[in-house]
């Protein structure tokens, strides 16, 4: 099994490479002198000036140099300053990554629990009334994007019913627990429907693919429980599809929350790189994109090892 990870994890390495040199050629081609961030609007500089301040950020150098500089300063924990306020990258990214990934665990852990479970029962009780309330509910939820969703259930939970907070991350002057999760309840509950609706399609149709096999025949016919036999052999063999398609979302997951932190002003890493977007905060740009890509990597990563866990022939291949 160590093996297995290894080899994982030697994989992802080059991939987090490959996801930062596209982020940073991307950022070369925006409308725009990149010296212009650097620069107050109402602040007049001479051609001289900004040949020197050019120079000093190292802006004049090819841009092979330009990533190699950012790559080797990334290495060492030292991501840089923000252009807009001059707070070091990594300082603001650790302030704000806990509530975006406290966020993505509570949506992602509804998400599976509840998909999961609707999808035995829509497999247990297939073609019935039950099975097709719940595909509709999956097909409503798959199709709806996440800033509908956010915003749909921010005007009726909380404005119209004001069964939760409106937004925010905690009540000012009252950081408790049940405070922070009665403002959580909300949006990971939103962020947690596209991933119900997927889990649920993929565990009914992978369920419905198992419960057929001889073995689960056999143990019918042994009189063993039918809950048993759910639970016990055909839930562990059917979940070996479903843990792949978690891992595969989660890069929509982050998606989803960086609508939502907007929506919910929530604190989290989405709002702060949406935030640097609109203010050409480079720096910051580049930070929270090798931030989050290394959270997707790593969670595909804990999705291949779940997945040899749960399928010892894996771990040979």
């Amino acid at each position: 099994m160590g093996i297995y990870a290894l080899r994982r994890l030697l994989i992802s390495i080059p991939l987090l490479l490959v996801i930062t040199a596209i982020i940073f050629t991307m950022l070369q081609f925006t409308p725009g002198d990149p010296l212009d961030a650097y620069i107050p609007p109402d602040q007049v500089v001479t051609a001289e000036q900004r040949a020197i301040i050019r120079h000093d950020l190292g802006l004049d150098q090819p841009k092979v140099v330009q990533y190699g500089r950012w790559l080797q300063h990334a290495v060492q924990g030292d991501l840089g300053y923000r252009i807009k306020n001059g707070e070091p990258v990594s300082r603001e990214l650790a302030r704000r990554l806990p509530p975006t990934l406290l966020l993505m665990g509570a949506g992602l852990g509804l998400g599976v629990v509840l998909g999961v479970l609707f999808g035995v029962l829509a497999a247990v009780k297939r073609y019935t009334f039950t099975d097709n309330v719940l595909t509709l509910l999956a097909f409503l939820g798959i199709s709806t994007p996440a800033f509908l969703a956010g915003l749909l259930g921010l005007y009726v939970f909380a404005l119209k019913l004001k069964w939760f907070p409106a937004g925010g991350y905690q009540t000012p002057g009252n950081g408790s627990v049940l405070d922070i999760l009665s403002h959580l309840i909300l949006p990971a509950l939103i962020l947690s429907v596209t991933y119900i609706a997927v889990l649920m399609r993929y565990t009914r149709s992978s369920i419905l693919e198992v419960i057929h096999q001889d073995y689960v025949r056999t143990a019918s016919a042994k009189g063993v429980a039918y809950p048993w036999v759910v639970g016990k052999h055909v839930l562990r063999n059917a979940l070996i599809p479903v843990v792949t398609v978690i891992g595969a979302n989660v890069a929509n997951l982050i998606g989803g929350a960086v609508f939502l932190e907007s929506i919910f002003s929530w604190p989290g890493t989405g709002q702060l790189y949406l935030d640097a977007i609109d203010a050409r905060d480079y720096p910051m740009i580049m930070g929270t994109t090798l931030v989050l890509a290394a959270v997707i990597l790593l969670a595909n990563l804990l999705t291949d090892l779940l997945y040899g866990l749960i399928d010892p022939r894996i771990r040979y291949t």
